[in-house]
């Protein structure tokens, strides 16, 4: 009850900053007789700020294949979207029998599970992975493998001289590359 009284004697047109009691005098008679400590209103506790910009966690990818998938009209689908992997996707693959009888079918599944979108393709599966051409299957292995294991491979920095920014590229997904 002493909070909101006090702060309904606040004085008109004090700002939304201002704190309770800070009508006019408050600085002058602050500490200098101006009663028991219970009288004045509790000092606010500062804030952090909050931070200037959110980040968003970013889940899903585009990409474009490098030859594309042909379904069996002839089209040639190129552009897609992979979505970050889930423990799930992970792990159902496998129990798949296909998967325990060859596990190199185990990324044929996977990226199955995880490709939310081909072109115009209504629904992507492993049956669709299965059909694409080996250069298309190394680059969405490689490609799951950037966006789930490593992260991006691109950092911004500034050039010391001038100090213009730009992005350099971390690290190779091959031996011998930096």
């Amino acid at each position: 009850m002493r909070r909101s009284a006090a702060a309904g004697v606040a004085a008109p047109g004090a700002g939304a900053g201002a704190g309770a009691g800070a009508g006019p005098g408050a600085e002058t008679s602050a500490g200098v007789g101006a009663g028991p400590p219970a009288a004045t209103a509790p000092t606010p506790v500062a804030q952090a700020p909050a931070p200037a910009l959110r980040q968003t966690l970013r889940t899903e990818f585009p990409f474009q294949l490098p030859r594309g998938y042909v379904d069996e009209s002839g089209t040639v689908h190129q552009d897609g979207v992979m979505r970050l992997a889930t423990a799930r996707d992970e792990l159902v693959p496998l129990r798949d029998v296909r998967v325990q009888e060859n596990p190199a079918y185990l990324s044929v599944v996977l990226l199955g599970r995880v490709i939310t979108r081909l072109g115009t393709v209504p629904m992507v599966h492993d049956g669709i992975v299965e059909n694409m051409f080996a250069s298309d299957l190394a680059f969405l292995q490689d490609f799951y493998r950037q966006i789930n294991a490593e992260g991006h491979t691109r950092a911004a920095v500034q050039c010391p001289h001038c100090a213009e920014p730009f992005e350099v590229e971390l690290g190779g997904s091959r031996l011998g590359e930096s």
